[in-house]
């Protein structure tokens, strides 16, 4: 059953108040490198106007309500504000529902939802395949037997043992009591519009989310465990 949950375990500086890297499994990290093939547009739709940088939310409201007549043909509007990807839903879950994506109605999308995102019904014009011929640990964009290491920045990579210690010793870390170890469990129909928001106006993603103001509080579900 899918769920609209994800764990992740920060390592925060208590003094700085600082979140200094996190610990994540395969599906957040395949939602954060998913966010580099989203088109604009859909990155947009994703965000309310409040959330939206610049006056790109006021281009993208103003398209949307302008009359077709206007338009070249009556498919223009909604290549624009709605465009594919070209990543097969079976490779990747995409966000936010609308069948209106599918091209052809025949095509049906897998059946498995990813736990981190809600699905949207896009098909690859290229490549169409059933969800019982993709073997689940291929889905996606990384390997799901790692855990891997996010920084505040957004940076990925593998988690060791190794590169924790000397993450320690670049952030300068004498005192081990000021690191509290977190677990959070992110609420993701909305803590998702957070990362996408903050990654698009900050260096610091996972303090600004996590330990940021009381209005992004309210949309993550906090869960310590020992």
């Amino acid at each position: 059953m899918a769920t609209s949950k994800a764990c992740l375990k920060l390592l925060i500086d208590k003094k700085s108040q600082k979140v200094l890297f996190a610990e994540a499994g395969k599906d957040f990290v395949d939602f954060l490198l998913y966010l580099l093939t989203l088109p604009l547009g859909s990155v947009i739709r994703l965000l309310t106007e409040q959330d939206m940088v610049g006056c790109l939310g006021n281009l993208y409201k103003s398209v949307d309500e302008l009359s077709e007549s206007y338009m070249n043909t009556s498919e223009t509007k909604e290549s624009i504000l709605k465009k594919t990807v070209s990543i097969s839903a079976t490779e990747f879950p995409l966000l936010e529902c609308g069948n209106n994506t599918v091209k052809e109605t025949s095509r049906a999308c897998p059946s498995r939802v990813s736990p981190l995102y809600r699905r949207r019904n896009v098909l690859s014009s290229e490549q169409v395949i059933s969800s019982e011929q993709v073997p689940s640990a291929e889905k996606g964009f990384v390997k799901g037997v790692v855990t891997y290491l996010v920084m505040d920045n957004l940076a990925v990579s593998p988690l060791s043992s190794i590169s924790s210690i000397t993450l320690l010793n670049k952030f300068e870390i004498q005192d081990l009591s000021a690191l509290e170890e977190r677990v959070v469990d992110l609420d993701m129909d909305e803590a998702l519009k957070l990362l996408i928001k903050e990654s698009l106006q900050s260096k610091t993603v996972l303090t600004k989310v996590f330990l940021g103001s009381m209005e992004n509080q309210d949309v993550i579900n906090e869960v310590v465990r020992n």
